[in-house]
């Protein structure tokens, strides 16, 4: 079973640093439906893995949150799509919880989920703590520049590969798979 995670805010959806805290402040980033479209077609299951710290905050509920992922869901399903989980993390960053990147806790549970090791599973992300739980979780960091910006010269970022978006970074996923599948002979 071939597997991608996806970080979302910044990586599917434009991201905010007052919160996406509606289905109306959910905005897809041009062309990252799309590519979860041709990740799925390639055989990827598709997973998201998110800091949702606003719940903690007070600044949604779990309704609220419940209805931007239904939204997200309902837009994947228009063009013939779908994910194959969201898991999130709802506690504040200094709640100390595992779950909360870049602690592997979400991952983790991923991994048990889909009854397999992370090795070398990409995880797709738009800051360092993505990059860092990745690497905690044994998973290979690919980052985007549509949500966060990381300098190109942060030492996180040391041999992870980098794309403009969710769209370039799933055609190369794509493309390495089927390079490696070529190597093994099928």
């Amino acid at each position: 079973m071939k597997l991608i995670i996806l970080d979302r805010d910044g990586v599917i959806n434009e991201d905010s640093d007052d919160y996406i805290k509606s289905p109306a402040e959910w905005r897809a980033i041009p062309g990252s439906l799309e590519a979860i479209l041709k990740l799925k077609n390639a055989g990827f299951r598709v997973v998201v893995a998110s800091n949702q710290s606003g719940l903690a905050r007070g600044l949604f509920d779990y309704d609220t949150l419940f209805a931007i992922h239904d939204k997200m869901t309902r837009m994947l399903a228009d063009i013939g799509t779908h994910l194959d989980g969201i898991f999130f993390c709802p506690h504040g960053p200094n709640e100390g919880c595992a779950c909360r990147k870049p602690g592997t806790g979400l991952l983790d549970d991923i991994g048990k989920r889909f009854g397999r090791s992370l090795r070398n599973i990409p995880f797709v992300g738009d800051s360092v703590t993505d990059i860092e739980a990745a690497r905690a979780a044994g998973a290979t960091p690919v980052l985007v520049r549509t949500g966060k910006p990381v300098e190109s010269g942060h030492p996180d970022i040391q041999g992870v590969d980098v794309y403009d978006d969710l769209a370039a970074a799933a055609g190369a996923v794509i493309a390495q798979d089927k390079s490696r599948r070529h190597k093994k002979g099928g």
